[in-house]
């Protein structure tokens, strides 16, 4: 049986649970190294069921064998759900309270009446899924290699005159032809005034001549995300937005330098907060300092102030301080971390060694 179905096997021991339904994407795909769509997923010692239609089932036969049963959804998946616990016997069975509808909730509970009860959990895949193994890593680092391609390859296109959106155009055309399945996220080309928004959506806007061109940029290979953000130039710098630069450079750079196991995520947060604080740009850094990435975008650990959770060797998260000007720019430099056994290893390669 696969090591991370085990680890949720001990974890429903532990909190005398039989089974649990999994209906989150992120966490159906983590347990069954399969991509899922419009599934449910029962766990159990007696027998792991994965539930889904006939779009599905032929593909799921062979990627699912010998991890679980397959079981098409004629009418209501939900009656079938409940069909399953019942014809297993289980008797006390979680459920992800985050994800699953309480529409869902009461349709699997009416159909179970009086034979079994459901409980919530919380953040039960979710807490394994911060800790990448070494097949995780290497989808995530192809996914990065692509993303650092394709932010080599824009600059020719950076130029007064053009548009965001054809910007954007020109790196979506070239992640899909450099192996990436689709963008990882509607990527961010923010010109000018437009980059003092953190996430700007990519307008008609047209690249005004010496401003700061802000892209957000992530892929995704197999699953696995990626997500950088470079500050490029059409045209001279001018001192105050080189000031700034520096100041986001090296806040950055102060807080990657923290990283490493046992230490709390707060006071990375705060190496970067604290730094760009000092230099009197405090109440233009507003969001978190970064977030967990690997099968979805932002997921734990989240970098932010009040995060007393320490670094465990495996995490990957992204360290992305910004300074937002209204109406003048923004600034962000976002890399990939890993948290190493003795210390960190910049994933995204060149800002900080």
């Amino acid at each position: 049986m696969d090591r991370r179905i085990k680890n949720i096997y001990a974890k429903l021991s532990e909190k005398s649970l039989q089974g649990l339904i999994v209906s989150w994407p992120a966490n159906i795909s983590y347990l069954t190294e399969y991509t899922s769509r419009d599934s449910y997923f029962l766990l159990s010692k007696k027998q792991n069921i994965y539930f889904t239609d006939s779009r599905y089932i032929e593909e799921a036969k062979g990627f699912l064998k010998g991890i679980a049963q397959i079981k098409r959804s004629n009418g209501s998946v939900f009656e079938a759900i409940a069909q399953a616990c019942k014809s297993l016997g289980l008797k006390r069975i979680g459920f992800e309270e985050r994800y699953l509808p309480f529409a869902e909730y009461k349709k699997i509970q009416e159909e179970l009446n009086k034979s079994a009860k459901l409980v919530p959990t919380y953040g039960l895949v979710e807490g394994l899924r911060q800790i990448k193994d070494s097949e995780e890593l290497k989808k995530i680092k192809k996914a990065l290699k692509i993303t650092r391609e394709a932010l080599k390859f824009i600059p020719d296109f950076i130029k007064p005159g053009k548009k965001e959106i054809e910007v954007a155009a020109e790196l979506e055309r070239f992640l899909r032809y450099s192996g990436a399945r689709s963008g990882a996220f509607d990527l961010i080309v923010a010109s000018g005034p437009n980059s003092s928004f953190p996430h700007h959506l990519t307008s008609q806007r047209k690249i005004g001549d010496n401003e700061p061109v802000l892209i957000d940029l992530g892929v995704d290979y197999l699953g696995y995300k990626s997500d950088l953000t470079r500050v490029f130039f059409s045209g001279k710098i001018n001192s105050l937005v080189r000031s700034i630069y520096d100041i986001v450079l090296k806040a950055q750079e102060r807080a990657i330098s923290k990283i490493k196991p046992a230490v709390r995520i707060s006071e990375i947060d705060a190496a970067a907060r604290q730094y760009i604080t000092r230099k009197g740009y405090g109440r233009f850094f507003g969001h978190n300092l970064g977030h967990g990435i690997g099968l979805e975008v932002h997921e734990e650990p989240h970098l932010s102030g009040k995060a007393q959770d320490k670094l465990m060797p495996g995490m990957v998260f992204t360290v992305e301080p910004g300074i937002y000007l209204p109406h003048k720019f923004g600034i962000r430099i976002e890399d990939m971390v890993l948290v190493t056994q003795k210390g960190c290893e910049v994933l995204s390669g060149a800002v900080y060694k």
